[in-house]
Order: C-alpha cells, then sequence, then structure tokens
C-alpha cells in the first residue's frame, strides 16, 4: 500500500489540476460525436491543439473547482467542516449563470434537494453511480492527508449527489490514483495498486463520513452496501489489465473499458488512456477526447493522472494562458504544490 507520503517535484498538483482542465476543453466539442465524425472533424489523432479565447471548459472543471475549494477554504478536513462547504459550493455551481455546460441532471436534482438544508443522505441520487460522482474528485487526491481521509473526502464528495456505492468506491479510486501518481507511482503501476485498495476496503463502511446512507438503498447491512460498489470496480479494473495486456488497436478505448457515463467506466477508460500514452501526455488527451462515450470526463481524468505523474512539464507552453478557470486553477495548484 502507498504511503501517505507526498512529495511535490515538476508541479505536480497544478500539472493534474490544468491537465484535468485541458481533457475536459478538448473533449467538450466531442462528447456527443461518433468517432467517426470526431476523426472527420479533426483527423485521425483527434483534437490536439486547445479551441477559443479562452478555451472553454464544462461542468467537469467547474465542479472539480468547487471542491477544490471547499478544501481550501475548510478548517479543518473532517466531515462536519468540509460537508457545508461542499454544499455551498455545489449549490452556488448549480444556480450559477456559467453553468450552461450541458451538466448532468443527477447533479442538479440533487443540488436542488440541498439548497432545500435537508441531510445530504436524503438529498442524494441514490441510485446514480454516474460519472459527476468522481469526475470533480481529483483535488482530494493532491492533499496531503492519511488514506483514511483521502477516502473519507473522496466518498463524501460523491455522496451529496451520486449516492450509489460505486460511485463512491470509483471516485476514492480516481482520487487515490492522484495521490498514488503525485507520491511518485508510474501510470502502468496504477491499474495494479487500485486493485489491491479495492480488495483492501470491500467491506470498509465509512460511516463517519457516510453516516446512514447504506440504509436509502434497501441493503442489509452496510458492508453489503459498500462492497457492491467496490466488486463492480474491480470488474472494469480486470478489463482494463485485460486491455493493457493487448496490444493497442488504435481504436476507441471505449470498447474495452466502457463509455464512461458512469463513474467507474470513466475511471477504467481515463486510466486506459493515460497509461496506453504515458509518454505523450498531449495523446493521451486527445485519445480521451476521440471516444463514443462521455469524452470530456474521459479525457478530463486522463489529463488529471497525467498530469499528477509528470507535473507541469507535461502540457504545451502558453496553454495554461488560455484555458478557462485559468487564475483559479493556478492558485489552488500553487496552493498545493
Amino acid at each position: 500500500m502507498m504511503a501517505a507520503v507526498i512529495h511535490t517535484p515538476a508541479l505536480r498538483a497544478s500539472g493534474s489540476l490544468f491537465g484535468l482542465a485541458y481533457g475536459d476543453a478538448l473533449g467538450k466539442p466531442t462528447e456527443f460525436l461518433t468517432v467517426a465524425e470526431i476523426e472527420h472533424r479533426y483527423g485521425p489523432a483527434g483534437p490536439r491543439e486547445l479551441s477559443g479565447e479562452p478555451a472553454l471548459v464544462t461542468d467537469d472543471t467547474q465542479m472539480a473547482l468547487a471542491v477544490g475549494w471547499a478544501l481550501h477554504e475548510a478548517p479543518s478536513l473532517t466531515p462536519e467542516a468540509v460537508e457545508p462547504l461542499l454544499r455551498r459550493r455545489f449549490v452556488a455551481w448549480s444556480v450559477s449563470p456559467d453553468n450552461n455546460r450541458a451538466p448532468g441532471m443527477t447533479c442538479l436534482r440533487a443540488c436542488a434537494e440541498l439548497s432545500r438544508e435537508v441531510r445530504w443522505q436524503e438529498a442524494t441520487v441514490a441510485g446514480s453511480k454516474g460519472c459527476g460522482a468522481n469526475m470533480r474528485v481529483t483535488p482530494v487526491g493532491l492533499l496531503d492527508v492519511d488514506l483514511d481521509t483521502l477516502a473519507g473526502l473522496a466518498q463524501l464528495q460523491a455522496g451529496l449527489t451520486h449516492g450509489h456505492p460505486t460511485g463512491l468506491a470509483a471516485s476514492e479510486l480516481t482520487a487515490y490514483a492522484v495521490f498514488a501518481l503525485r507520491a511518485g507511482a508510474t501510470l502502468p503501476e496504477v491499474p495494479a495498486l487500485l486493485i489491491e485498495r479495492a480488495w483492501s476496503q470491500r467491506l470498509v463502511y465509512r460511516e463517519q463520513w457516510l453516516g446512514d446512507l447504506w440504509q436509502r438503498p434497501g441493503s442489509r447491512s452496510p458492508e453489503e452496501f459498500i462492497a457492491r460498489g467496490w466488486d463492480e470496480c474491480l470488474a472494469v479494473l480486470g478489463r482494463l489489465v485485460d486491455a493493457l495486456g493487448q496490444p493497442d488497436d488504435g481504436g476507441d478505448p471505449c470498447r474495452a473499458t466502457g463509455e464512461g457515463w458512469v463513474a467507474e467506466e470513466a475511471l477504467a477508460t481515463a486510466l486506459l488512456c493515460a497509461v496506453r500514452h504515458a509518454d505523450d501526455p498531449v495523446t493521451a488527451l486527445a485519445r480521451g477526447a476521440t471516444t463514443a462515450g462521455d469524452s470530456d470526463s474521459i479525457a478530463a481524468l486522463a489529463g488529471a493522472f497525467v498530469g499528477a505523474a509528470v507535473g507541469m512539464a507535461a502540457w504545451p507552453t502558453g496553454w495554461a494562458d488560455r484555458i478557462e478557470y485559468a487564475d483559479q486553477l493556478a492558485t489552488l495548484g500553487a496552493t498545493w504544490d
């Protein structure tokens, strides 16, 4: 198991946050296109250049910033301190005029309930494991915390909107991947680390962070509830390992690990792109954006992973001045670097 020790060469926190935004921006115009349509528009290599001044992102980056600022503002990293800040940031995002990027209906529905000040366990959409649970979790993985706190934070921020156990488990694994990469793990090592983590956590229900969430779906026990999420994550991680054991056919990575509309598939398909192109960060983003699935979320997470591994040196000079929310990304990145 990775030790909870952070080393921060090469501005890895900044590289991860900016990488998430870059992937999001490249995948934004391709999200609802077929691979054939994407290749017709951008060529077989997919989108590789930021477009627009600034290059616009989606709700993926907006909500990652919401999580990031909530963590930044928290007087302590406890559920009592963080939950109200996450709630306030999520609700503010939901009513912002900038929230016009085809946001997920689960997030909007849950935020409407959160705005009514009901308990978050009742506000959440209990049956949803959409990738909104983990597209925004990257900031949790950039904190210098112990693994129990990392897990609790990752699951809490997911649970406010997505109450399905697979959303919780996939969010923890996504944050853990960022954490491990920033601490020095290599991209090819990450799938095995995630499988090890999933098995070790399979029956761990974090009641301090989740309260009675497990009771809403009608599970017989907290352990039964959370094990379902870890088992679904382990299944898709097995598909990831199988895919990485085969030659790359250059096609849509979604065919191997899913289209990414749900949390565990977004994690696995983004990792597939990142590991396949660990030495070519922009290609990792372009590969994620050239899919038939949730291209912006896949490319965003691929960027978060590669950026955590390589740092800001992964990305072309000048992109940091052209991406939307550059000032916020830079501020949070500098704080955690």
